[in-house]
Protein backbone atom coordinates (compact mmCIF):
# COMPACT_ATOMS: atom_id res chain seq x y z
CA UNK A 1 0.00 0.00 0.00
CA UNK A 2 2.89 2.32 0.78
CA UNK A 3 4.19 1.91 -2.78
CA UNK A 4 0.84 2.86 -4.27
CA UNK A 5 0.82 6.09 -2.25
CA UNK A 6 4.34 6.99 -3.31
CA UNK A 7 3.72 6.44 -7.01
CA UNK A 8 1.62 9.55 -7.81
CA UNK A 9 3.99 11.77 -5.82
CA UNK A 10 7.07 10.47 -7.59
CA UNK A 11 5.35 10.68 -10.95
CA UNK A 12 4.29 14.29 -10.26
CA UNK A 13 7.87 15.22 -9.40
CA UNK A 14 9.17 13.54 -12.54
CA UNK A 15 6.57 15.28 -14.70
CA UNK A 16 8.07 18.64 -13.71
CA UNK A 17 11.18 17.59 -15.62
CA UNK A 18 9.32 17.06 -18.90
CA UNK A 19 9.92 20.51 -20.44
CA UNK A 20 13.67 20.11 -20.00
CA UNK A 21 13.67 16.50 -21.17
CA UNK A 22 11.63 17.41 -24.22
CA UNK A 23 14.46 19.71 -25.30
CA UNK A 24 16.97 16.83 -25.18
CA UNK A 25 17.00 16.73 -28.95
CA UNK A 26 18.09 20.37 -29.11
CA UNK A 27 20.75 20.01 -26.40
CA UNK A 28 22.85 17.58 -28.38
CA UNK A 29 21.92 14.49 -26.35
CA UNK A 30 19.93 13.16 -29.27
CA UNK A 31 22.96 13.67 -31.52
CA UNK A 32 25.00 11.51 -29.15
CA UNK A 33 22.44 8.73 -29.49
CA UNK A 34 22.64 9.17 -33.24
CA UNK A 35 26.34 8.31 -33.08
CA UNK A 36 25.61 5.26 -30.92
CA UNK A 37 22.91 4.19 -33.37
CA UNK A 38 25.39 4.31 -36.21
CA UNK A 39 27.71 1.97 -34.36
CA UNK A 40 24.97 -0.41 -33.27
CA UNK A 41 23.45 -0.47 -36.75
CA UNK A 42 26.81 -1.36 -38.22
CA UNK A 43 26.87 -4.47 -36.03
CA UNK A 44 23.20 -5.46 -35.86
CA UNK A 45 22.31 -4.64 -39.47
CA UNK A 46 25.59 -5.76 -41.01
CA UNK A 47 24.69 -7.06 -44.46
CA UNK A 48 25.46 -10.77 -44.68
CA UNK A 49 23.96 -11.02 -48.18
CA UNK A 50 25.53 -8.29 -50.33
CA UNK A 51 23.46 -7.27 -53.29
CA UNK A 52 20.26 -5.42 -54.07
CA UNK A 53 18.39 -7.22 -51.26
CA UNK A 54 20.28 -6.88 -48.00
CA UNK A 55 20.04 -9.46 -45.21
CA UNK A 56 20.76 -7.84 -41.80
CA UNK A 57 22.92 -9.95 -39.53
CA UNK A 58 20.35 -9.86 -36.72
CA UNK A 59 17.65 -11.29 -39.00
CA UNK A 60 20.00 -14.02 -40.25
CA UNK A 61 20.95 -14.76 -36.62
CA UNK A 62 17.28 -15.26 -35.72
CA UNK A 63 16.50 -17.32 -38.84
CA UNK A 64 19.45 -19.70 -38.42
CA UNK A 65 18.60 -20.16 -34.75
CA UNK A 66 14.95 -20.94 -35.52
CA UNK A 67 15.86 -23.47 -38.25
CA UNK A 68 18.45 -25.16 -36.02
CA UNK A 69 16.04 -25.52 -33.08
CA UNK A 70 13.17 -26.70 -35.27
CA UNK A 71 15.30 -29.53 -36.65
CA UNK A 72 16.89 -30.20 -33.23
CA UNK A 73 13.46 -30.80 -31.69
CA UNK A 74 12.02 -32.76 -34.62
CA UNK A 75 9.46 -30.10 -35.61
CA UNK A 76 7.89 -29.81 -32.17
CA UNK A 77 6.21 -26.64 -33.46
CA UNK A 78 3.87 -28.72 -35.61
CA UNK A 79 3.57 -32.11 -33.95
CA UNK A 80 2.69 -30.81 -30.46
CA UNK A 81 0.17 -28.10 -31.33
CA UNK A 82 -2.78 -30.35 -30.54
CA UNK A 83 -1.40 -31.25 -27.13
CA UNK A 84 -0.59 -27.59 -26.42
CA UNK A 85 -4.21 -26.68 -27.08
CA UNK A 86 -5.33 -29.33 -24.60
CA UNK A 87 -2.98 -27.82 -22.00
CA UNK A 88 -4.43 -24.37 -22.62
CA UNK A 89 -7.93 -25.73 -22.12
CA UNK A 90 -6.88 -27.00 -18.69
CA UNK A 91 -6.93 -30.72 -19.41
CA UNK A 92 -3.52 -31.38 -17.82
CA UNK A 93 -3.81 -29.43 -14.58
CA UNK A 94 -2.35 -31.26 -11.59
CA UNK A 95 -2.03 -30.72 -7.85
CA UNK A 96 1.72 -30.32 -8.34
CA UNK A 97 1.41 -27.21 -10.53
CA UNK A 98 3.28 -24.26 -9.02
CA UNK A 99 3.38 -20.68 -10.27
CA UNK A 100 1.92 -17.19 -10.05
CA UNK A 101 -0.40 -17.21 -13.07
CA UNK A 102 -2.14 -19.78 -15.26
CA UNK A 103 -0.70 -20.98 -18.56
CA UNK A 104 -3.37 -19.03 -20.42
CA UNK A 105 -2.63 -15.82 -18.49
CA UNK A 106 1.08 -16.19 -19.25
CA UNK A 107 0.27 -16.66 -22.94
CA UNK A 108 -2.05 -13.64 -23.13
CA UNK A 109 0.45 -11.47 -21.24
CA UNK A 110 3.19 -12.46 -23.69
CA UNK A 111 0.82 -11.92 -26.62
CA UNK A 112 -0.10 -8.47 -25.35
CA UNK A 113 3.56 -7.53 -25.82
CA UNK A 114 3.98 -9.05 -29.28
CA UNK A 115 0.59 -8.24 -30.81
CA UNK A 116 1.23 -4.57 -31.44
CA UNK A 117 1.59 -1.87 -34.04
CA UNK A 118 3.92 -4.09 -36.07
CA UNK A 119 0.95 -6.27 -36.95
CA UNK A 120 -0.75 -3.24 -38.50
CA UNK A 121 2.04 -1.03 -39.80
CA UNK A 122 4.94 -3.44 -40.27
CA UNK A 123 3.05 -5.89 -42.46
CA UNK A 124 1.86 -3.14 -44.77
CA UNK A 125 5.43 -1.88 -45.22
CA UNK A 126 6.77 -5.41 -45.81
CA UNK A 127 4.29 -6.05 -48.62
CA UNK A 128 4.75 -2.63 -50.21
CA UNK A 129 8.49 -3.38 -50.43
CA UNK A 130 8.59 -7.17 -50.89
CA UNK A 131 5.31 -7.67 -52.72
CA UNK A 132 2.55 -10.23 -51.90
CA UNK A 133 5.15 -13.02 -51.94
CA UNK A 134 6.64 -11.66 -48.70
CA UNK A 135 3.51 -13.01 -46.97
CA UNK A 136 4.48 -16.60 -47.79
CA UNK A 137 7.92 -16.21 -46.22
CA UNK A 138 6.42 -14.38 -43.25
CA UNK A 139 4.15 -17.34 -42.56
CA UNK A 140 7.06 -19.79 -42.88
CA UNK A 141 9.17 -17.68 -40.51
CA UNK A 142 6.25 -17.58 -38.06
CA UNK A 143 6.14 -21.39 -37.96
CA UNK A 144 9.89 -21.57 -37.37
CA UNK A 145 9.66 -18.96 -34.64
CA UNK A 146 7.24 -21.20 -32.76
CA UNK A 147 10.13 -23.53 -31.91
CA UNK A 148 12.26 -20.64 -30.67
CA UNK A 149 9.49 -19.56 -28.30
CA UNK A 150 9.09 -23.17 -27.14
CA UNK A 151 12.78 -23.32 -26.23
CA UNK A 152 12.79 -19.97 -24.42
CA UNK A 153 9.73 -20.75 -22.32
CA UNK A 154 10.96 -24.24 -21.41
CA UNK A 155 14.34 -22.95 -20.24
CA UNK A 156 12.65 -20.13 -18.31
CA UNK A 157 10.66 -22.71 -16.37
CA UNK A 158 13.69 -24.92 -15.78
CA UNK A 159 15.87 -22.18 -14.31
CA UNK A 160 13.35 -19.96 -12.54
CA UNK A 161 13.91 -19.19 -8.86
CA UNK A 162 11.71 -18.16 -5.96
CA UNK A 163 12.70 -14.74 -4.59
CA UNK A 164 12.71 -13.96 -0.83
CA UNK A 165 9.33 -12.21 -1.21
CA UNK A 166 7.83 -15.36 -2.76
CA UNK A 167 7.69 -14.00 -6.31
CA UNK A 168 9.18 -15.95 -9.17
CA UNK A 169 12.13 -14.70 -11.18
CA UNK A 170 12.85 -16.26 -14.53
CA UNK A 171 13.81 -15.55 -18.10
CA UNK A 172 16.96 -15.27 -20.16
CA UNK A 173 18.90 -13.62 -17.33
CA UNK A 174 18.32 -16.70 -15.17
CA UNK A 175 18.95 -19.46 -17.70
CA UNK A 176 22.00 -17.66 -19.06
CA UNK A 177 23.63 -17.27 -15.64
CA UNK A 178 22.64 -20.66 -14.20
CA UNK A 179 22.81 -22.67 -17.40
CA UNK A 180 26.28 -21.47 -18.27
CA UNK A 181 27.39 -22.09 -14.67
CA UNK A 182 26.41 -25.74 -15.10
CA UNK A 183 28.69 -25.84 -18.13
CA UNK A 184 31.60 -24.38 -16.14
CA UNK A 185 31.24 -20.92 -17.72
CA UNK A 186 29.73 -18.97 -14.83
CA UNK A 187 31.58 -15.73 -15.65
CA UNK A 188 30.47 -15.67 -19.26
CA UNK A 189 26.92 -16.60 -18.28
CA UNK A 190 26.70 -13.77 -15.76
CA UNK A 191 28.07 -11.30 -18.30
CA UNK A 192 25.49 -12.34 -20.91
CA UNK A 193 22.70 -12.24 -18.30
CA UNK A 194 23.58 -8.68 -17.27
CA UNK A 195 23.86 -7.68 -20.94
CA UNK A 196 20.40 -9.08 -21.61
CA UNK A 197 18.91 -7.33 -18.57
CA UNK A 198 20.38 -3.95 -19.54
CA UNK A 199 19.16 -4.28 -23.13
CA UNK A 200 15.68 -5.20 -21.92
CA UNK A 201 15.41 -2.27 -19.50
CA UNK A 202 16.40 0.33 -22.08
CA UNK A 203 14.32 -1.40 -24.71
CA UNK A 204 11.24 -1.26 -22.49
CA UNK A 205 11.59 2.51 -22.12
CA UNK A 206 11.70 3.00 -25.88
CA UNK A 207 10.14 0.23 -27.95
CA UNK A 208 7.91 -0.91 -25.09
CA UNK A 209 6.78 2.52 -23.95
CA UNK A 210 7.72 5.71 -25.80
CA UNK A 211 7.39 4.22 -29.30
CA UNK A 212 3.93 2.83 -28.53
CA UNK A 213 2.70 6.23 -27.33
CA UNK A 214 4.16 8.28 -30.17
CA UNK A 215 2.87 5.90 -32.85
CA UNK A 216 -0.61 5.42 -31.38
CA UNK A 217 -0.93 9.19 -30.81
CA UNK A 218 -0.44 9.71 -34.53
CA UNK A 219 -3.51 7.57 -35.23
CA UNK A 220 -5.67 8.70 -32.31
CA UNK A 221 -5.31 12.45 -32.90
CA UNK A 222 -6.72 12.05 -36.42
CA UNK A 223 -9.97 10.82 -34.88
CA UNK A 224 -9.84 12.98 -31.71
CA UNK A 225 -8.51 16.46 -32.64
CA UNK A 226 -8.21 17.46 -28.95
CA UNK A 227 -5.13 15.26 -28.61
CA UNK A 228 -3.56 16.98 -31.62
CA UNK A 229 -3.73 20.28 -29.73
CA UNK A 230 -2.91 18.78 -26.31
CA UNK A 231 -0.70 15.73 -26.91
CA UNK A 232 0.51 15.73 -23.30
CA UNK A 233 -3.06 14.96 -22.24
CA UNK A 234 -2.83 11.73 -24.22
CA UNK A 235 0.48 10.90 -22.57
CA UNK A 236 -0.93 11.52 -19.09
CA UNK A 237 -4.03 9.45 -19.88
CA UNK A 238 -1.92 6.52 -21.06
CA UNK A 239 0.40 6.85 -18.05
CA UNK A 240 -2.54 6.76 -15.63
CA UNK A 241 -4.17 3.78 -17.34
CA UNK A 242 -0.85 1.92 -17.43
CA UNK A 243 0.00 2.84 -13.84
CA UNK A 244 -3.29 1.48 -12.55
CA UNK A 245 -2.31 -1.92 -13.89
CA UNK A 246 1.44 -2.19 -13.40
CA UNK A 247 1.43 -0.96 -9.79
CA UNK A 248 -0.53 -4.09 -8.90
CA UNK A 249 2.23 -6.37 -10.15
CA UNK A 250 2.12 -9.48 -12.31
CA UNK A 251 -1.29 -10.77 -11.28
CA UNK A 252 -3.00 -7.51 -12.18
CA UNK A 253 -1.04 -7.33 -15.45
CA UNK A 254 -2.03 -10.92 -16.26
CA UNK A 255 -5.69 -10.25 -15.44
CA UNK A 256 -5.69 -7.14 -17.65
CA UNK A 257 -3.98 -9.00 -20.50
CA UNK A 258 -6.40 -11.91 -20.16
CA UNK A 259 -9.27 -9.48 -20.76
CA UNK A 260 -7.69 -7.07 -23.28
CA UNK A 261 -5.88 -9.43 -25.64
CA UNK A 262 -8.84 -11.58 -26.74
CA UNK A 263 -10.97 -8.42 -27.06
CA UNK A 264 -8.53 -6.47 -29.19
CA UNK A 265 -7.74 -9.46 -31.38
CA UNK A 266 -11.44 -10.12 -31.99
CA UNK A 267 -12.11 -6.45 -32.83
CA UNK A 268 -9.20 -6.21 -35.24
CA UNK A 269 -9.68 -9.58 -36.90
CA UNK A 270 -13.43 -8.94 -37.14
CA UNK A 271 -12.77 -5.73 -39.08
CA UNK A 272 -10.21 -7.47 -41.30
CA UNK A 273 -12.56 -10.35 -42.07
CA UNK A 274 -15.27 -7.82 -42.96
CA UNK A 275 -12.93 -6.33 -45.56
CA UNK A 276 -11.93 -9.78 -46.81
CA UNK A 277 -15.58 -10.81 -47.17
CA UNK A 278 -16.31 -7.54 -48.97
CA UNK A 279 -13.65 -8.55 -51.48
CA UNK A 280 -14.32 -12.30 -51.38
CA UNK A 281 -14.15 -12.59 -55.13
CA UNK A 282 -10.53 -11.55 -55.13
CA UNK A 283 -9.38 -13.99 -52.44
CA UNK A 284 -8.32 -16.83 -54.81
CA UNK A 285 -6.25 -14.37 -56.86
CA UNK A 286 -4.68 -12.90 -53.67
CA UNK A 287 -3.73 -16.34 -52.40
CA UNK A 288 -2.29 -17.18 -55.81
CA UNK A 289 -0.17 -14.02 -55.73
CA UNK A 290 1.14 -14.89 -52.26
CA UNK A 291 2.38 -18.28 -53.43
CA UNK A 292 3.48 -17.47 -56.98
CA UNK A 293 5.25 -14.21 -56.16
CA UNK A 294 7.06 -15.85 -53.25
CA UNK A 295 9.21 -17.55 -55.89
CA UNK A 296 8.87 -15.16 -58.82
CA UNK A 297 8.12 -11.69 -57.43
CA UNK A 298 7.14 -8.89 -59.77
CA UNK A 299 8.96 -5.54 -59.60
CA UNK A 300 10.50 -6.28 -56.20
CA UNK A 301 13.97 -5.01 -55.33
CA UNK A 302 16.26 -8.02 -55.02
CA UNK A 303 13.79 -10.44 -56.61
CA UNK A 304 13.06 -13.61 -54.65
CA UNK A 305 15.68 -12.75 -52.03
CA UNK A 306 13.98 -9.39 -51.52
CA UNK A 307 10.65 -11.11 -50.85
CA UNK A 308 12.27 -13.60 -48.46
CA UNK A 309 14.08 -10.87 -46.52
CA UNK A 310 10.95 -8.75 -46.09
CA UNK A 311 8.85 -11.73 -44.97
CA UNK A 312 11.39 -12.98 -42.47
CA UNK A 313 12.09 -9.48 -41.18
CA UNK A 314 8.43 -8.89 -40.39
CA UNK A 315 7.99 -12.26 -38.67
CA UNK A 316 11.16 -11.82 -36.61
CA UNK A 317 10.35 -8.28 -35.51
CA UNK A 318 6.65 -8.96 -34.86
CA UNK A 319 6.65 -12.18 -32.83
CA UNK A 320 9.85 -11.37 -30.86
CA UNK A 321 10.81 -15.04 -31.17
CA UNK A 322 14.47 -15.28 -30.23
CA UNK A 323 14.61 -12.07 -28.21
CA UNK A 324 13.90 -13.84 -24.91
CA UNK A 325 11.39 -11.27 -23.71
CA UNK A 326 8.36 -13.56 -23.42
CA UNK A 327 10.37 -16.12 -21.42
CA UNK A 328 10.21 -13.72 -18.45
CA UNK A 329 6.46 -14.10 -18.07
CA UNK A 330 6.31 -17.76 -19.11
CA UNK A 331 8.59 -18.56 -16.19
CA UNK A 332 5.76 -17.62 -13.80
CA UNK A 333 3.16 -19.99 -15.25
CA UNK A 334 1.75 -22.69 -13.00
CA UNK A 335 2.76 -26.03 -14.57
CA UNK A 336 4.37 -29.25 -13.38
CA UNK A 337 6.67 -29.79 -16.36
CA UNK A 338 8.75 -26.96 -17.92
CA UNK A 339 8.22 -28.42 -21.40
CA UNK A 340 4.47 -28.08 -20.93
CA UNK A 341 4.66 -24.28 -20.78
CA UNK A 342 7.05 -24.34 -23.70
CA UNK A 343 4.32 -25.99 -25.74
CA UNK A 344 1.84 -23.31 -24.71
CA UNK A 345 4.32 -20.69 -25.93
CA UNK A 346 4.18 -22.29 -29.39
CA UNK A 347 0.92 -20.45 -29.96
CA UNK A 348 2.45 -16.97 -29.64
CA UNK A 349 4.09 -16.73 -33.10
CA UNK A 350 1.19 -18.72 -34.53
CA UNK A 351 -1.42 -16.20 -33.35
CA UNK A 352 0.74 -13.12 -33.83
CA UNK A 353 2.33 -13.90 -37.20
CA UNK A 354 0.54 -16.77 -38.89
CA UNK A 355 -2.97 -15.51 -38.03
CA UNK A 356 -2.95 -11.75 -37.38
CA UNK A 357 -0.11 -10.68 -39.69
CA UNK A 358 -1.42 -12.89 -42.49
CA UNK A 359 -4.91 -11.42 -42.11
CA UNK A 360 -3.48 -7.91 -42.35
CA UNK A 361 -1.54 -8.98 -45.43
CA UNK A 362 -4.70 -10.22 -47.13
CA UNK A 363 -6.41 -6.88 -46.44
CA UNK A 364 -3.48 -4.99 -47.95
CA UNK A 365 -3.33 -7.24 -51.03
CA UNK A 366 -7.10 -7.44 -51.65
CA UNK A 367 -7.56 -3.67 -51.50
CA UNK A 368 -4.56 -3.11 -53.75
CA UNK A 369 -3.13 -0.29 -51.64
CA UNK A 370 0.34 -1.88 -51.66
CA UNK A 371 0.96 -0.86 -55.28
CA UNK A 372 -1.70 1.74 -56.00
CA UNK A 373 -0.53 5.07 -57.51
CA UNK A 374 -2.79 6.83 -54.98
CA UNK A 375 -0.69 5.54 -52.06
CA UNK A 376 2.72 6.16 -53.60
CA UNK A 377 3.61 8.98 -51.19
CA UNK A 378 2.52 6.94 -48.16
CA UNK A 379 4.57 3.97 -49.28
CA UNK A 380 7.60 6.15 -49.98
CA UNK A 381 7.40 7.51 -46.44
CA UNK A 382 6.95 3.95 -45.08
CA UNK A 383 3.86 4.97 -43.12
CA UNK A 384 2.47 1.49 -42.60
CA UNK A 385 -0.39 2.41 -40.28
CA UNK A 386 -1.57 5.08 -42.72
CA UNK A 387 -1.44 2.54 -45.57
CA UNK A 388 -3.56 0.10 -43.58
CA UNK A 389 -5.98 2.96 -42.79
CA UNK A 390 -6.40 3.58 -46.50
CA UNK A 391 -7.22 -0.13 -46.94
CA UNK A 392 -9.81 0.09 -44.17
CA UNK A 393 -11.37 3.21 -45.74
CA UNK A 394 -12.12 1.29 -48.93
CA UNK A 395 -15.00 -0.38 -47.09
CA UNK A 396 -16.46 2.69 -45.33
CA UNK A 397 -15.33 6.15 -44.26
CA UNK A 398 -15.90 5.28 -40.60
CA UNK A 399 -13.91 2.04 -40.71
CA UNK A 400 -10.58 3.72 -39.82
CA UNK A 401 -12.14 4.43 -36.41
CA UNK A 402 -12.00 0.69 -35.73
CA UNK A 403 -8.35 0.71 -36.76
CA UNK A 404 -7.71 3.61 -34.37
CA UNK A 405 -9.30 1.67 -31.52
CA UNK A 406 -7.15 -1.34 -32.42
CA UNK A 407 -4.00 0.82 -32.49
CA UNK A 408 -4.83 2.21 -29.04
CA UNK A 409 -5.45 -1.23 -27.54
CA UNK A 410 -2.41 -2.76 -29.21
CA UNK A 411 -0.18 0.03 -27.88
CA UNK A 412 -1.65 -0.11 -24.37
CA UNK A 413 -1.36 -3.87 -24.05
CA UNK A 414 2.23 -3.78 -25.29
CA UNK A 415 3.15 -1.21 -22.64
CA UNK A 416 1.75 -3.12 -19.67
CA UNK A 417 3.60 -6.29 -20.66
CA UNK A 418 6.90 -4.62 -21.49
CA UNK A 419 6.75 -2.79 -18.16
CA UNK A 420 6.83 -6.20 -16.49
CA UNK A 421 9.74 -7.40 -18.63
CA UNK A 422 11.76 -4.31 -17.81
CA UNK A 423 10.82 -4.37 -14.11
CA UNK A 424 11.93 -7.98 -13.67
CA UNK A 425 15.28 -7.22 -15.30
CA UNK A 426 15.61 -4.11 -13.11
CA UNK A 427 14.95 -6.23 -10.01
CA UNK A 428 17.50 -8.80 -11.23
CA UNK A 429 20.14 -6.06 -11.29
CA UNK A 430 19.14 -3.80 -8.39
CA UNK A 431 16.79 -5.74 -6.12
CA UNK A 432 13.07 -5.75 -5.32
CA UNK A 433 13.11 -2.61 -3.14
CA UNK A 434 13.96 -0.36 -6.09
CA UNK A 435 11.16 -1.70 -8.28
CA UNK A 436 9.16 1.50 -7.70
CA UNK A 437 11.97 3.55 -9.26
CA UNK A 438 11.72 1.60 -12.50
CA UNK A 439 7.92 1.89 -12.63
CA UNK A 440 8.11 5.65 -12.12
CA UNK A 441 10.67 5.97 -14.92
CA UNK A 442 8.53 3.84 -17.22
CA UNK A 443 5.48 6.04 -16.64
CA UNK A 444 7.61 9.15 -17.16
CA UNK A 445 8.70 7.91 -20.58
CA UNK A 446 5.04 7.44 -21.54
CA UNK A 447 4.29 11.12 -20.87
CA UNK A 448 7.59 12.29 -22.33
CA UNK A 449 6.92 10.48 -25.61
CA UNK A 450 3.75 12.51 -26.16
CA UNK A 451 5.62 15.84 -26.17
CA UNK A 452 9.18 15.02 -27.23
CA UNK A 453 10.43 13.69 -30.54
CA UNK A 454 14.02 12.64 -29.87
CA UNK A 455 14.04 10.20 -32.76
CA UNK A 456 17.59 8.96 -32.26
CA UNK A 457 16.92 8.07 -28.62
CA UNK A 458 13.89 6.00 -29.64
CA UNK A 459 15.86 4.31 -32.42
CA UNK A 460 18.59 3.51 -29.90
CA UNK A 461 16.16 1.61 -27.66
CA UNK A 462 14.71 -0.20 -30.68
CA UNK A 463 18.17 -1.40 -31.58
CA UNK A 464 18.72 -2.62 -28.02
CA UNK A 465 15.52 -4.70 -28.22
CA UNK A 466 16.90 -6.45 -31.30
CA UNK A 467 20.27 -6.80 -29.58
CA UNK A 468 18.58 -8.94 -26.91
CA UNK A 469 18.78 -11.77 -29.45
CA UNK A 470 22.59 -11.88 -29.21
CA UNK A 471 22.95 -13.22 -25.65
CA UNK A 472 19.62 -15.04 -25.72
CA UNK A 473 20.29 -17.22 -28.77
CA UNK A 474 23.75 -18.12 -27.49
CA UNK A 475 21.98 -19.56 -24.45
CA UNK A 476 19.41 -21.40 -26.57
CA UNK A 477 22.17 -23.06 -28.62
CA UNK A 478 24.20 -24.09 -25.58
CA UNK A 479 21.25 -25.42 -23.55
CA UNK A 480 19.28 -27.02 -26.39
CA UNK A 481 20.49 -30.49 -25.35
CA UNK A 482 18.84 -30.16 -21.94
CA UNK A 483 15.59 -29.08 -23.57
CA UNK A 484 15.77 -32.02 -25.99
CA UNK A 485 16.16 -34.45 -23.08
CA UNK A 486 13.18 -32.94 -21.24
CA UNK A 487 11.08 -33.06 -24.41
CA UNK A 488 11.87 -36.73 -25.05
CA UNK A 489 11.03 -37.60 -21.45
CA UNK A 490 7.75 -35.70 -21.60
CA UNK A 491 6.60 -37.19 -24.91
CA UNK A 492 7.41 -40.68 -23.60
CA UNK A 493 5.16 -40.07 -20.59
CA UNK A 494 2.47 -38.70 -22.87
CA UNK A 495 2.53 -41.78 -25.09
CA UNK A 496 2.46 -44.16 -22.11
CA UNK A 497 -0.64 -42.44 -20.71
CA UNK A 498 1.12 -41.33 -17.52
CA UNK A 499 0.27 -37.66 -18.07
CA UNK A 500 -3.41 -38.44 -18.57
CA UNK A 501 -3.47 -40.44 -15.34
CA UNK A 502 -1.83 -37.57 -13.46
CA UNK A 503 -4.43 -35.12 -14.72
CA UNK A 504 -7.32 -37.28 -13.43
CA UNK A 505 -6.06 -37.42 -9.84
Amino acid sequence: MRKICLQPTMLAMLLTLIPGLARAEESGLDAMFGTLNGWLSTVIFFDVFPGEASMPFIVAWLIVGAVFLTVRFSFVNLRMMGHALAVLRGKYKTADDKGEVTSFQALTTALSATVGLGNIAGVAIAISIGGPGATFWMILAGFLGMTTKFTEATLAQMYREVRPDGRLMGGAMEYLSKGFAEKGMAGMGKFLAVMFAVFTIFGSFGAGSAFQVSQSLGAVKDQIPFFAEMPIAYGILMAVLTGLVIIGGLRRIAMAAEAIVPTMVIIYLGACFWIILSNIGGVPDALSKIVVEAFSPIAVVGGIVGAIVQGFKRAAFSSEAGLGSAAIVHSTASVKYPVRQGMVALYEPFIDTVVICTTTALVIILTGVYNSPDTESIRAAKEGAALTAVAFRTVADWFPMILTLSVFLFAYSTMISWSYYGERCWVYLFGEKLSIVYKSMFLLFIVLASVASAANMLDFTDLLVLAMAFPNLIGLYLLSGKVRGALDDYTAKLKSGELDREAKR
